[in-house]
């Protein structure tokens, strides 16, 4: 069964906005690996809620929950998970497809 990746980014410090382009061009080719693939990944967002208003939101759909783990438990991810965790607050669940 699919596996949904889904965050939520606030943007942050700005001075820290560098950390995380950096991180986006290089986390890409590590989910894909992995099989995963991005359906959205967009800062063109309609608000439906008042305590809800991120800056960018991304899903990322993989084969499986196996396929996703690996992915964010493999080496070449946790090298460069230091430049989200850096510079933007983020929020994320895993969801199965149905």
């Amino acid at each position: 069964m699919k596996a949904y990746f889904i965050v939520s980014v606030q943007a942050g410090d700005p001075a820290k906005r560098a950390l995380y382009d950096g991180y986006i061009q290089k986390v890409r080719p590590v989910v894909e690996r992995h099989g995963g693939k991005y359906l959205v990944r967009t800062e063109r967002i309609g608000y439906l809620s008042a305590h809800w208003q991120p800056d960018r939101l991304i899903v990322v759909e993989f084969p499986d929950r196996e396929a996703l783990g690996r992915c964010f438990a493999s080496d070449e991810y946790r090298e460069i998970m230091h430049l989200r965790e850096g510079s933007v607050q983020a929020d994320a669940v895993i969801v199965d497809g149905i």
